[in-house]
């Protein structure tokens, strides 16, 4: 039964809306209705700026790392390795989840990738931090968020199944799903960046709203 309170507690901390609170507070429009319409960093970037990007961001990561660390309220899963590995996938997923679906925003979320983050932060830094590594690099190289985030992704299966050898069965699905499904929401941009019509970010430049509407 506490599983499930801290399941649903951890959806209702995914479910924060960021960008959407953002974007109403200090801008009075509602991302949704710019860019690509979507909720989450990527979009951010690409109308409000590096400046708020990184905000948001910043936020959806640490809903991630709180969401998936709740399993500390229940003192059994200190002691049990595998347990504890396994409540945290589903604490994360269950944050993941509450991003894409936030029942605070009519569930019109993100993509989850910056939660997906954050709950990588929480389960395997060192992992994370390559992963970070990646999008950094790609973001420096590129300039566009998407395929950063892409690349992020998959490289966090790779670090997961061959360079740092997780035995954690469950883990290792859950790595090949992220995978997966960061490519999956992500058919669109990747469409966009083979035809050279993918918005690159502007490094420490705001941008006029007005010319990223739909």
């Amino acid at each position: 039964m506490n599983e499930v309170l801290l399941i649903i507690l951890a959806y209702l901390i995914g479910s924060v809306p960021t960008a959407v609170w953002v974007s109403k507070r200090f801008f009075k429009i509602d991302i949704r209705d710019y860019g690509s319409g979507n909720a989450g960093a990527t979009n951010t970037f690409r109308v409000l700026g590096s400046k708020w990007g990184t905000v948001v961001m910043s936020i959806d990561v640490l809903k991630g790392v709180i969401a998936t660390s709740l399993y500390v309220l229940l003192p059994y899963y200190m002691t049990d390795e595998w347990s504890r590995t396994n409540f945290m996938v589903g604490l994360g997923l269950s944050a993941v989840l509450g991003h894409i679906f936030p029942i605070w925003a009519g569930f019109r979320g993100g993509k989850g990738v910056a939660t997906l983050l954050g709950m990588a932060v929480a389960i395997q830094p060192l992992v994370a931090l390559c992963c970070v590594g990646v999008f950094l690099l790609v973001l420096y190289l590129t300039r566009f968020v998407s395929l950063s985030s892409i690349l992020a992704g998959v490289s966090f299966m790779v670090f997961i199944l061959f360079i740092f050898n997780e035995k954690e069965t469950l883990y290792r699905i859950f790595a090949v799903m992220v995978a997966l499904m960061v490519i999956l929401t992500h058919q669109k941009n990747i469409t966009r960046i083979l035809k050279g019509t993918e918005s690159k970010i502007p490094f420490f430049k705001k941008r006029d709203r007005r010319k990223s509407s739909k």
